[in-house]
């Protein structure tokens, strides 16, 4: 595992639209399932370029078929020119666009506003998983976690996958559902470990 550059974004974004293709807010977002793996690779392209790589951190597999997205504690502000690069998704977006919008106000009204780090995304290329390479992923953040005393939280979209982050010391501290009658979202928060 290493630090991703700008080099890496295309290979990077692909690989994680193709791990979030069946998801459900994925589908939720983007209900083309036509589209949806290239919708997806336009939009991670966008949030590593200009929302994850300028402000964040990202750790990459070193074939780029796996990536964490962090952001740390107070992250700096977002640039005008970052934000103008998000416009092109719009269409994307299609109807959705209200719904999106709705649901990231949801969950922005949810997030902790302890200084923490936060996982905006992890996934791996399907080909790739079952291999360790998320737990390998995880474990540079949650490392500098402990030694410097500060939690940890993310919004998982996949019940199956609660257990993995229970595993990685992240636990359940609600649950809500995209507006709609959208996808359930599990909140889950992660203590440092204590040194002995």
């Amino acid at each position: 595992m290493r630090k991703a550059e700008l080099a890496d974004v295309s290979v990077v974004a692909a690989a994680l639209g193709r791990a979030f293709a069946d998801d459900p807010v994925a589908s939720y977002i983007f209900p083309d399932s036509y589209r949806r793996e290239a919708r997806l690779r336009r939009f991670f392209t966008m949030q590593l370029r200009h929302n994850y790589l300028p402000r964040g951190e990202v750790y990459t597999a070193d074939d780029g078929s796996a990536a964490a997205l962090w952001m740390p504690p107070a992250p700096k502000d977002v640039g005008v020119v970052d934000l103008l690069a998000h416009v092109p998704l719009l269409p994307l977006l299609a109807g959705r666009f209200l719904a999106t919008r709705q649901l990231s106000l949801m969950l922005a009204s949810h997030h902790p506003r302890a200084s923490h780090y936060y996982l905006g995304t992890i996934g791996t290329d399907p080909a790739h998983q079952r291999r360790g390479v998320g737990s390998a992923l995880l474990a540079p953040v949650l490392a500098r976690c402990d030694t410097r005393q500060l939690p940890a939280y993310l919004e998982c979209s996949r019940r199956e996958n609660v257990a993995f982050y229970d595993h990685h010391g992240f636990a359940v501290t609600g649950e809500v559902a995209a507006p709609g009658g959208g996808p359930p979202l599990w909140l889950m928060w992660r203590e440092p470990l204590v040194a002995r």
